[in-house]
């Protein structure tokens, strides 16, 4: 639970809102996000940063929410986006996001993406390899545009995450070796049309340590120092995202402490400071709103069976990752289940022998810190519709987005004529 959302009076609440009447308004499955909870979260990243600098941009990762309503509301904090595609450029424009506080990263940016980024005139790309760098440099030229890119290097740090969301060793898909950084920052300054202004760096998600950021950022720095010494005039160090939250146990960084360290590695060089939280500004913003199916008694197990399945949150399944599961009202017998939605799969599992309190069909439930990579990795699998999700700012709430319904499918599929 956060300061956000928590039981009053036994009920579960987010912020002046029964999530209860969420629920039975808009149904279930259903997403719910605290505007509250990611303002306090984005601005705890701003106080940090500027007790060390005012030369900062943050770039919220759109990739952990890109619901337009959440970016909106963090536009109006002053936020900036990081995307990772094309539609997210188109999410984050709608959502009235600066331009000139986008940032492009993504290890397969397509020449229709890339024209429209140029187009748009973004903060910067966030090249990941040298046929990407020349690609821009092809398509500015004939758009008769220069373009600001950084390149993101690979420092080869372990994050000592999960291995699925590690992003900085030598054997991950992403960025450039740093061994090989220097030649190809030596080919930029050849290249028509291309301004290499910065060095990004993203090395995963979910850290809660800050021994592999010190070590990525430090490498980081000895690199600018060669870059400049080469003639590349860097001005711009974009210092990626992935710090962690707590799903079960684990201890958060220290934002305060992450922005000295900051300050002590990076800030000597003088360069303009970008950084690119997600998870850490919606993750424990949101929750996944569930109603009891039936509750099956298998030879030794309780079987909760929720209305959410794995094409809601794919998360359990994908990384094994632990989301907490809250009744909407608390009371009832201790009781051990296991906790499973109704897809064909015996992955559609969320806990094995989680104790709750006893519950019944129709009863209603919350899947705790959904709020990053939850909607946005969902599927229609099993001709599932996709969840609505709603917002709750104080004692107000509504829709951010319609949930589908099954004829929304439907209607898009297509019989080719010779099969008519």
């Amino acid at each position: 639970m956060t300061k956000t959302t928590a039981y009053k009076n036994s009920r579960l609440r987010m912020e002046d809102v029964e999530l209860a009447s969420v629920a039975e308004k808009f149904g279930t499955p259903l997403y719910c996000y605290s505007a509250g909870q990611i303002e306090q979260n984005f601005d705890a990243y701003r106080r940090a940063l500027k007790s060390v600098t005012d030369d900062f941009t943050i770039c919220y990762a759109t990739k952990a929410n890109s619901n337009i309503a959440v970016l909106s509301l963090l536009q109006k904090r002053g936020a900036g986006a990081d995307i990772v595609s094309g539609g997210e450029l188109r999410r984050a424009l709608a959502a009235g996001i600066s331009p000139r506080k986008i940032v492009y990263s993504g290890v397969g940016k397509s020449d229709e993406e890339i024209t429209f980024a140029i187009k748009t005139g973004i903060m910067q790309i966030n090249v990941e390899s040298e046929p990407e760098l020349e690609a821009i440099s092809r398509i500015a030229k004939k758009l008769k545009k220069t373009v600001d890119v950084s390149i993101r290097i690979n420092p080869n740090v372990d994050a000592k995450t999960h291995a699925k969301i590690t992003t900085g060793k030598k054997e991950n898909k992403f960025g450039i070796d740093i061994e090989f950084a220097p030649a190809l920052y030596k080919r930029a300054l050849k290249l028509p049309n291309i301004n290499a202004v910065g060095v990004a760096v993203h090395i995963g998600s979910q850290l809660t340590s800050l021994a592999p950021y010190k070590r990525a950022y430090a490498r980081v720095a000895d690199l600018v120092r060669i870059l400049r010494k080469q003639g590349n005039n860097i001005t711009r160090v974009d210092l990626g995202g992935g710090i962690g939250i707590t799903y079960r146990n684990e201890t958060p960084i220290d934002l305060y402490l992450y922005a000295l360290m900051v300050r002590d590695v990076i800030l000597p060089l003088g360069v303009h400071i970008v950084v690119e939280p997600g998870r850490s500004i919606v993750g424990d913003a949101g929750v996944l709103l569930s109603r009891v199916v039936s509750v099956k008694k298998g030879h030794n197990k309780n079987f909760l069976i929720l209305d959410a399945a794995m094409n809601d949150l794919m998360r359990p399944a994908l990384y094994g990752a632990y989301h907490a599961v809250l009744p909407l009202n608390k009371g009832g017998k201790p009781t051990l289940y296991d906790i499973v939605g109704p897809v064909c799969e015996t992955g559609d599992t969320l806990h094995i022998d989680e104790k709750l309190p006893q519950l019944k069909a129709g009863d209603l439930v919350a899947i705790m810190t959904a709020g990053a990579y939850g909607a946005v990795m969902s599927s229609n699998y099993n001709t599932r519709p996709l969840a609505g999700e709603a917002i709750v700012q104080g004692k107000k709430f509504g829709l951010a987005r319609k949930p589908q319904t099954v004829d929304d499918l439907v209607k898009n599929d297509v019989i080719p004529g010779w099969l008519a």
